[in-house]
């Protein structure tokens, strides 16, 4: 009897190794996917990341696609200049690849007043236009709009202190953030599966 109950034992913990298992390659498999979304962006985008254009990472299931304001803005301005449409191009064709993610451009400022009498009252508009800026670049390039969403965060989520020019360059930021679809636009809508 005790051999049996040893036995039962046994077996009850074995079942459970067994579905720790299968839970741990789910996980490790959804890190993968994760990662094969990064390397897919890596690739699409080598060109401008090795230029400096653009910086990829990702961290907690998170990918952003960081670009430096110099490259997409003249100071004080929302208006994308040249250099920052053609990198802005090559991430638009890289997202139009990605399904099942949300897409939301932060704007990101430094903590020098954008000054009075301006068309940005605070960097709260500076950095929103911006990121509203990009929004519609991308929109206009074929991204889908259901995906996107803009956010100003003004000077308040500093990557580098704002006490030198270096530190304040690096706060000076568009991120564009992919993270998993939630809601509506994660799923087909009734008029979009009834379409021919």
């Amino acid at each position: 009897r005790a051999a049996r109950d040893r036995l039962g034992e046994l077996q009850a913990l074995f079942d459970e190794l067994s579905k720790s298992k299968k839970k741990l390659e789910a996980a490790k498999a959804e890190l993968e996917k994760k990662s094969s979304e990064y390397e897919q962006l890596n690739t699409a985008l080598k060109g401008e990341i090795e230029a400096g254009r653009v910086e990829l990472t990702e961290l907690r299931g998170r990918t952003t696609v960081k670009m430096k304001d110099k490259i997409l803005f003249a100071s004080g301005s929302s208006t994308i200049g040249s250099e920052g449409r053609a990198a802005l191009r090559k991430v638009a064709d890289a997202l139009r690849g990605l399904q099942k993610k949300a897409i939301r451009v932060e704007g990101h400022t430094d903590n020098v007043p954008t000054g009075s009498g301006g068309p940005f009252p605070s960097n709260w508009e500076l950095s929103t236009a911006r990121a509203l800026a990009v929004v519609h670049f991308l929109q206009e390039a074929g991204v889908d709009p259901t995906r996107l969403s803009g956010a100003g965060y003004s000077e308040y989520q500093p990557i580098a202190p704002n006490d030198t020019p270096e530190g304040r360059s690096q706060n000076r930021r568009i991120e564009i953030v992919l993270v998993p679809l939630e809601g509506p636009a994660a799923a087909p809508t009734a008029a979009a599966k009834a379409a021919p």
